[in-house]
């Protein structure tokens, strides 16, 4: 998957491992980046890798 890529939000509850709600949780706390096409949200993939750097950088601090 490539930086330019943009995903679903089901598509990050399958990368990430985690529910939908969590998924909202981490929109509406601006922890990952997204914009509306529509009706939907989408997720840059750069943004989901960022929030995974982001926790592994907090559990190695």
């Amino acid at each position: 998957m490539s930086d330019d890529d943009v995903l679903m939000v089901e598509e990050v509850m399958a990368w990430l491992k985690l529910g939908r709600t969590k998924v909202y949780d981490l929109m509406r706390t601006q922890q990952l980046e997204s914009f509306t096409v529509g009706r939907s949200r989408r997720i840059p993939a750069v943004s989901v890798r960022a929030f995974i750097a982001g926790r592994l950088e907090e559990e190695v601090a």
